[in-house]
């Protein structure tokens, strides 16, 4: 077996750790192809490492193909995967979700990660937010039925339930609740739900062997250096010493699991996800509100060294927050295939912060 020595320590961890998880049938990948779309995001680029990283480790051929707009950032997020390696196989395919692309190669599984994730950008391209979604989505179906791919997950979002039912303590799949879709901002959950639905529907006419990942707020191990969602700006005051800055009351409640948690499930339900069946990816140990995780962060990873301060605009709609929602998410479905998350909220930060810290390293 032969090990990739990767600079970012934490994440090889978890990929060792990951090369362990007897539940995921690894051998399902040899001799086979993985298409990823959205590949240098951070979803598709930690599923991609995993695969890579274990399939090398344990002698399985196989090749991982990328669906990316910039072959350059993508050879910097994946530099140490196309060197030295006996069996796998890195490549990728340069496109555009949005537009035609072209995939000359057999591909036997599909990932499909691509999706706007900046929130500002839904209320600034509230329509290229829905076309990439719907229009992205549908082509990768299309795909999947030509090549008549052996499994298929869509990367979905825990936003698709909305404002959901106040009397429920806990929210399953079923159990989606209220999105105003006369809201600029609701362009993207309405977009996921519509991806859903195309799912389904091919599901059901062409039976692509297609399962949805609605994935909770995921972090960890792995993030690029770029990133700037409310997690990264977390764990970089912390890093810096910074005050954290709440622009909201911090009254939602957030539910997370960390990216080796999350790409384990992923990897699952490509391997074994029910046909047509939504699945949310979340570690229920870590259902918070923002305000409470952002007080965690200060005193319990930035010892004190920093507080929490509010800094409230009143135009706050125009950065594209999500409404304050009250959702605890429910993980059971997933778990019944097996899987189960490991690592909790505040682990998750020290993580996040031991792997961006090689990036800052560098610079």
């Amino acid at each position: 077996m032969k090990t990739m020595i990767l600079k970012d320590s934490c994440l090889a961890e978890d990929l060792e750790l990951l090369s362990e998880n007897s539940l995921i049938p690894w051998e399902d990948f040899s001799g086979k192809t993985l298409l990823v779309t959205g590949a240098t995001g951070l979803v598709g680029s930690v599923v991609m490492k995993s695969v890579l990283y274990v399939c090398e480790k344990k002698g399985i051929p196989v090749r991982v193909l990328g669906l990316v707009r910039d072959p350059g950032k993508a050879g910097r997020i994946f530099g140490e995967f196309s060197e030295q390696t006996e069996k796998t196989e890195l490549g990728f395919v340069i496109g555009d979700i949005s537009s035609d692309f072209d995939v000359p190669q057999h591909v036997d599984y599909i990932i499909h990660a691509a999706s706007p994730t900046a929130s500002k950008f839904f209320v600034t391209q509230p329509v290229e937010t829905i076309r990439t979604a719907v229009n992205g989505t549908d082509r990768m179906l299309q795909l999947a039925v030509e090549k008549k791919v052996s499994g298929f997950v869509y990367i979905s979002s825990m936003e698709i339930y909305g404002t959901a039912d106040p009397g429920l303590s806990i929210v399953k799949e079923e159990n989606l609740g209220f999105i105003d879709p006369l809201k600029v901002r609701s362009c993207y959950s309405e977009g996921k739900r519509m991806c859903e639905c195309l799912c389904t529907a091919y599901a059901s006419e062409y039976q692509v062997p297609v399962s949805m990942a609605r994935l909770a707020q995921t972090f960890g191990a792995g993030v690029l250096p770029t990133e700037n969602r409310v997690f990264a700006q977390f764990a970089r005051s912390a890093m810096h010493g910074t005050d954290i800055v709440l622009h909201t009351k911090g009254l939602s409640e957030g539910n997370y699991c960390y990216t080796a948690d999350a790409a384990a499930g992923i990897l699952l339900l490509l391997l074994r996800g029910k046909r047509g069946e939504a699945y949310t990816v979340v570690n229920e140990d870590t259902h918070t509100t923002i305000r409470a995780m952002a007080e965690m962060v200060a005193h319990e990873i930035a010892e004190d060294r920093i507080k929490v301060i509010f800094d409230i605009p009143e135009d706050a709609m125009k950065f594209g927050y999500a409404p304050d929602v009250k959702l605890r998410l429910s993980g059971e479905k997933l778990m019944k295939l097996g899987w189960k998350p490991e690592v909790g909220l505040p682990e998750a930060y020290r993580r996040l912060i031991r792997s961006l810290s090689v990036y800052e390293s560098e610079e």
